[in-house]
This record gives structure tokens, C-alpha cells and sequence, in this order.
């Protein structure tokens, strides 16, 4: 077949329903949140309309999902229910290139797509993707999004954000934007738009085991429900309706503590919190990777804060192969003298449960804590697909480093500090003015 003669999109039509969002996409929108049931063919359009730009106009695209193996298994392998792959829906004489690895295809234009699991972000560094189209935004890293968004407004790039909801979590509150700004094309579709699936099919899922509650998130795209196996989405959710997430300032009456989640290969995440009276205010947060303990020591002193205790898990303990030092004493050498949790004498599940013990008195910055919200929202229960089960450990994500944290500020108010007073008015306004210099 002659590349003259190749018709975009290529063996695909799309329904009547997806067309609004085809074609406003074609009259130039760059920024799309399209939100929609289970089988509505979210991914089927947005791939086929993708393959269209890309064939068309010379540019790197990124189609993202939750993570690598997401991508490889629903896009690179993926197919549709009719049989057809989704790699075939771009014809072989336009494919130059592909990276089984990469999962990167180069076309006779010079343009790339490639698909990308937002678990591994970073790898974008130095990238300049003109169209990124985040698959399933809702269970994806919302630092993915943070990351590539500068990127896209310089170069007037586009991001179209699909998923079905999940609580309201990050992709919610992107939806909760979008339909509110006209530069923006927003849709919900729900079974009663699409006409895909009837009242009959959803009485056959509910006597098929589905409840109420995930019908409704499902089919009819409500964010109540939370996302599902969370751990703690529906105690964010209470404490978002108490307005006890909100404007949550420093008390310099009183001190502060951090606790951290330590990673080498993985991020490192720090809570900053004060005991007020029987509350727990947690003011600030901290989370990045591929630094050492120099980075977040500067960290902490580029703070204006007045420390107490700083709290870390058992592997504080841990020396490192270069020193023979414990990341513990390397620490206590830049000024941080960490005080080690008993984790190794407590199982998962019961600091997961120390954790909802304290929610009733927690108050959590909504700005400085934002993105520690998002991975208490998103840190759930790994499920076994072939059993049907929930397992009982958590799924190890981006959500993680900050929900382990988190585990440990409540293990750290159970052993140390429940009850702990803060500073006298007058011992607290002089070591304040004394450490101000520090931090102009």
C-alpha cells in the first residue's frame, strides 16, 4: 500500500459519543479531560487520534499509563475486543523503528511515540513531547503530570487526561478545574450518554457479585466511592468534610518533629508535625529522590522551624558499603540526631491501624501537604487478579513513600512524643529570634 494512499484514522471509526472529543481536539484544544465509564473505548480513541497527530505533523508523543507493565499489557500487546492490535492500527509500512524495550515506535516522519508508565517519570528528563495523553489519570503519579507540564506549555503543546474515577483524589480535582475553565474541553460520559450498556447489563453485574457503590464509580462515573482497597481515602474524606484539611500554619510556641521514609533507590519522603494540645498538626512535607543525606540536612535547615525530634525506621540503623557507617551516624554528622522506631517489632497491618487511630485528631496542611494527601488517598491493597482477592500487603508505588512515612509519625506519637509539651512562650520567642539569621 502506497503512504499516498493511507486514510487517518486508520481501520477505525469512532462512535457517535466519542466524536465531540475528536473533534474538538481537532480544532486545536490542548488541554482535555474526558472522563468515562468502564468500556467505553477511552483508550481505543485517544490511541487512534494520537497515531493520527503523530503521522501528521512531526513531534514526540507520550501515551502514559499507571506504569510500564500497564502500558505494555493494555497498548503494545493490548488488542480489542474485535481481535485487532492496537500497534496495528498504524499500518507496518509507516513503523521505520520499534523498541520491544522502549516500547517506542519510529515512524517514516520522524515522529515518536512511546509509551511510559508514570511510576518511572523521571525517565522523561530531557524529553520534549509536544502531545502527552495520560491513560487511567486517576491511579497514575500525579508528579508525571507536574513534571511534564512546563514542558507542554512552552513548546503549546497538548495533555488529554482519560479515566474512570477513583475517589476524589488528584484526577478529580483536575476534573473539578476543567469544567470549570472554558480553555479546557471537559465531558463525563456515563452508560445513560453512551447507550453502550443498559439497565439489563447492570442488573447482571449486580447479581454477578458487583456492588451498588462500584456500579455507580464504574458505569455511571461517580467519585464517591474512593479508590478501591485504599486504606485511608475514606478518612481523608471525613477530614476533608470536618475542614480539618485546610490552612494548618507553623505554632513557633511549639516544636517541631520529623519523621522520615528513608530511600536509596526509591524517593525519601519527611513529615513535618506538631503535637498542639491533643492534636496532630502535620504543616509541611518533603519528598524527592536520588539525593544524599547532605540534601535533606540543608533541607531542614532551610526550614524556619524549631526542632525537636526527628524519627526514622530501623534501616537508620544500616551501614553503607563505601563508609562502613550507619546512615544513622552519617546523619548525626550533619547536625540530624534520629532517634530509631521499632518497626522491625511491628507488623505492617498493625501500623496501618495505629495510623487510623489517630486520624480523629489530625489536621494536615492542604498546600504544603498537598501531594502527601494524594498518596494517603491513593495507597491501597494489592489485588490478585487470579484469585479475585484483596492480598494483604500494599501495593508498592508512588503512594507509598508517603504513606510509610505517615505510618511512622503515628508509630513515633504511640513510643515518644504522645503528650509532650511545647515550649514556654518566652523559651520559644528567644530560640526563635536566635534562629532567624540562620535562615536569611
Amino acid at each position: 500500500m502506497s503512504k499516498d494512499r493511507i486514510s487517518l484514522p486508520y481501520n477505525f471509526q469512532p462512535r457517535s459519543y466519542q466524536i465531540p472529543v475528536w473533534e474538538r481536539l481537532e480544532d486545536g484544544c490542548k488541554r482535555v479531560v474526558w472522563v468515562c465509564h468502564r468500556r467505553a473505548g477511552k483508550d481505543l480513541t485517544l490511541w487512534n487520534w494520537t497515531i493520527q497527530q503523530v503521522l501528521n505533523h512531526k513531534q514526540i508523543a507520550f501515551y502514559i499509563l499507571p506504569t510500564y507493565s500497564q502500558a505494555k499489557k493494555v497498548i503494545w500487546d493490548g488488542m480489542t475486543k474485535d481481535g485487532i492490535k492496537f500497534l496495528e492500527f498504524i499500518p507496518k509500512e509507516l513503523i521505520t523503528r520499534r523498541s520491544e524495550q522502549e516500547l517506542s515506535l519510529h515512524l517514516y516522519n520522524g515522529s515518536v511515540l512511546q509509551l511510559i508508565g508514570s511510576d518511572n517519570y523521571d525517565r522523561l528528563m530531557g524529553t520534549n513531547p509536544r502531545l502527552c495523553v495520560f491513560s487511567e489519570y486517576s491511579l497514575q503519579n500525579p508528579k508525571a503530570w507536574e513534571y511534564i507540564r512546563p514542558i507542554l506549555a512552552e513548546n503549546k503543546g497538548t495533555a488529554i487526561f482519560n479515566f474512570t474515577p477513583r475517589g476524589k483524589n488528584h484526577a478529580y480535582d483536575l476534573f473539578e478545574m476543567a469544567r470549570n475553565n472554558p480553555s479546557w474541553f471537559c465531558e463525563k460520559l456515563t452508560i445513560d450518554e453512551t447507550k453502550v450498556l443498559t439497565t439489563q447489563d447492570m442488573d447482571r453485574e449486580r447479581k454477578e457479585g458487583m456492588s451498588d457503590d462500584l456500579i455507580q464509580q464504574e458505569f455511571y462515573c461517580s467519585f464517591e466511592l474512593g479508590v478501591e482497597g485504599s486504606y485511608y481515602s475514606k478518612y481523608i474524606e471525613t477530614m476533608k468534610q470536618d475542614k480539618r484539611i485546610g490552612n494548618v500554619p507553623w505554632d513557633k510556641q511549639a516544636r517541631v518533629n520529623t519523621v522520615w521514609d528513608l530511600g536509596i533507590g526509591d524517593s525519601t519522603s519527611i513529615i513535618f508535625y506538631q503535637n498542639i494540645g491533643n492534636e496532630i498538626h502535620v504543616i509541611d512535607y518533603y519528598e524527592t529522590s536520588g539525593e544524599g543525606l547532605a540534601h535533606y540536612a540543608e533541607v531542614l535547615k532551610n526550614k524556619p522551624y524549631i526542632y525537636e525530634d526527628h524519627f526514622a525506621p530501623h534501616d537508620i540503623e544500616n551501614r553503607e558499603l563505601g563508609t562502613g557507617l550507619s546512615r544513622k551516624t552519617i546523619a548525626m554528622q550533619l547536625g540530624i540526631n534520629f532517634a530509631t522506631l521499632p518497626t522491625l517489632k511491628m507488623r505492617l497491618a498493625d501500623g496501618i491501624e495505629t495510623v487510623r487511630g489517630i486520624f480523629p485528631r489530625l489536621w494536615i496542611d492542604a498546600v504544603k501537604c498537598s501531594y502527601l494527601i494524594k498518596c494517603l488517598e491513593n495507597y491501597k491493597k494489592e489485588f490478585d487478579d487470579k484469585q479475585n482477592v484483596y492480598k494483604l500487603r500494599p501495593v508498592h508505588n508512588w503512594a507509598s513513600h508517603g504513606a510509610d512515612a505517615f505510618r511512622y509519625m503515628a508509630i513515633a506519637l504511640r513510643h515518644y512524643n504522645e503528650g509532650t509539651e511545647g515550649y514556654s512562650d518566652r523559651e520559644a520567642t528567644k530560640m526563635y529570634e536566635e534562629a532567624m539569621p540562620l535562615f536569611r
